[in-house]
């Protein structure tokens, strides 16, 4: 897939909110891991940035004072975040993997499949911030394979161009000199409302189902995603 979607408009076109309406329960989980992990970060920066909308709900649940600063490729995106800016707060039309910045904690939230060399971008990645968070959608579960054309869908719509399982998404972490320090599931097939009424038709036997064994969940079903901690 051709990275200029990124700035031509089709992405903008796919998704109007380039994913704002997900952005406080994703800054929810990211701040919940780091309170877990007993991280107090004064610096935080998000590549990928999109719409700025996770950058700016995460500074709520931030010490004062943390200075946040988001990074995309995509003029398109930094339109929408650039008027975002405050105090504590920065957006930058750029590649942060091209600077000499260092940052206490690096967030990658639902990005490293959009990049066609996703294992050297996590792997300069690890070189910018000492702990680094990474949300994964896991693409690959058995419905999805069994479904014909549900992956390309996924290609056309959302940009990605990898897939992963929970164990290819850790073990691509492992291989680029990540230590994964923790991780959990994020539902956002559950959590997240959606129009589709198959999908809220599913929610009761997914739920069940999660609540008996995550990971059968995750692996039979999908709608999950994957939020690691690595430093």
């Amino acid at each position: 897939m051709d990275a200029t979607i990124y700035s031509d408009g089709t992405y903008l076109r796919n998704n109007p909110d380039w994913h704002a309406d997900d952005s406080a329960w994703k800054a929810t989980h990211v701040a919940c891991m780091l309170e877990r992990n007993a991280l107090a970060p004064r610096s935080v920066v998000e590549v990928g940035c999109g719409s700025g909308e996770v950058l700016v709900e995460l500074s709520k649940r931030l010490p004062s004072g943390t200075r946040c600063t988001g990074y995309d490729i995509s003029p398109n995106a930094y339109t929408l975040c650039s008027h975002k800016v405050a105090s504590n707060m920065e957006f930058k039309l750029g590649d942060l993997l091209q600077t000499d910045h260092f940052y206490d904690v690096a967030l990658a939230a639902d990005v490293f499949e959009h990049v066609e060399d996703c294992f050297g971008f996590v792997r300069k990645l690890r070189e910018r911030a000492k702990h680094k968070v990474f949300h994964i959608p896991l693409d690959l579960s058995v419905q999805s394979l069994a479904r014909p054309g549900k992956l390309l869908a996924m290609r056309r719509s959302a940009g990605h161009i990898h897939y992963f399982s929970r164990d290819t998404a850790l073990a691509l972490l492992e291989d680029t000199g990540h230590r994964v320090i923790d991780w959990t599931y994020t539902s956002g097939a559950t959590d997240l409302g959606t129009r589709s009424w198959k999908a809220r038709l599913a929610r009761g036997p997914r739920k069940a189902l999660f609540h008996a064994s995550p990971d059968a969940a995750a692996r039979w079903l999908g709608g999950y995603s994957i939020l690691a901690l690595a430093e």
